[in-house]
């Protein structure tokens, strides 16, 4: 039987074996993976337990009820796939067996889904493009939820997979400064190489203080806020220029003492922003909603606007996917995104 990697519980990971239905439902398809990634933030977080401190979400009421455990566990780990259509079920319209399709999905061999959840990939499309539709819709929305717009300048936070689609879509928004924020030297370098103008280390300088220096004494216009650290976001807070739009997109853990609400945010009015995509209704709804965004990333990686080269590591075999996976958790300064081949 076919095996799928699992988080049974926080840092704790297995092979399951599992089995295909041999007969595809209406509108189904099957995939034969050929490569997969994991997503970084919230998968690292849901495997280190941290997001499920909060409790079971609420969606009806829009809260989280804190003596609600919420039940995560077992995890299938990874979260987008490339892979080759393998089975077309009844009522299949627009996919056909051997054609190339993205679609969501954990570290299996095989998968199961409606055809309306497969994007279909040119031949030319890099495998590690397609695996990075999911961040690059997360950026889009705060970059649309900053309302940048040509000429402005604008600081990252954090260069994981989301905040470098972010420098992307900032050189292809026209933005003149881009000052993208890290304290890994490795993911500085793949910002420099996307785009960015500038790249500093937060643990050698007041990033605050430097963001005005960088953009000419007044700050950026905006900052965007994705590694989901209470000092990036005091800092992002502090940089900011007089009225300038600060958006925090990270789906961070509970903040300790040391946001300082009262100090430049109080003196400088920031617009504060929180941004999460796939939310709906959008902020430009009906006129934008997450299929849009979804399908807009799709076109510009297909047609190499963006580009999850130099995002995505050189993949490691399925077997070793377990070791991998860890080790990433465990020395995050080696991979931005974990890529894996079947």
């Amino acid at each position: 039987m076919p095996q799928e990697a699992v988080c049974t519980a926080p840092f704790q990971l297995e092979w399951r074996s599992y089995s295909d239905d041999p007969v595809l439902g209406t509108g189904q398809v099957r995939i034969q993976a050929e490569f997969a990634a994991a997503k970084h933030g919230t998968e690292l977080a849901l495997y280190g337990g941290a997001v499920t401190e909060r409790g079971h979400w609420d969606a009806a009421l829009g809260v989280f009820h804190h003596q609600q455990p919420e039940a995560v566990f077992p995890l299938g780990i990874g979260n987008m796939v490339v892979g080759r259509v393998q089975q077309v079920g009844p009522g299949v319209a627009r996919l056909k067996q051997g054609d190339r399709v993205a679609c969501y999905g954990s570290f299996k061999p095989t998968h199961t889904l409606a055809e309306r959840e497969c994007w279909q990939m040119p031949e030319s499309m890099p495998w590690q493009s397609a695996v990075c539709l999911d961040p690059a819709d997360f950026a889009l929305g705060a970059l649309r939820d900053a309302e940048l717009r040509l000429g402005d300048s604008v600081a990252i936070f954090g260069l994981g997979a989301i905040g470098l689609m972010a420098v992307q879509m900032a050189r292809l928004s026209g933005a003149s400064t881009i000052v993208a924020i890290d304290p890994l030297a490795a993911r500085r370098d793949v910002a420099r190489e996307l785009g960015a103008t500038h790249a500093l280390n937060p643990r050698e300088e007041d990033v605050g203080l430097r963001l005005k220096q960088l953009c000419d004494g007044k700050g950026p216009d905006v900052a965007i806020e994705y590694s989901g650290s209470s000092q990036a976001l005091q800092a992002a807070l502090r940089g900011v220029a007089f009225r300038g739009t600060v958006v925090f997109g990270a789906f961070a853990p509970p903040f300790g003492a040391g946001l300082d609400l009262g100090a430049e945010a109080h003196m400088n009015v920031p617009r504060v922003v929180f941004s999460r995509a796939n939310s709906e209704p959008q902020r430009d709804y009906p006129r934008w909603n997450n299929q849009r965004i979804y399908q807009t990333c799709f076109d510009m990686l297909a047609d190499g606007r963006l580009t999850g080269q130099g995002i995505v590591s050189e993949p490691v075999p399925f077997e070793s996917v377990l070791d991998a996976f860890a080790s990433a958790v465990k020395e995050p300064g080696k991979v931005i995104k974990l890529g894996v081949r079947f």
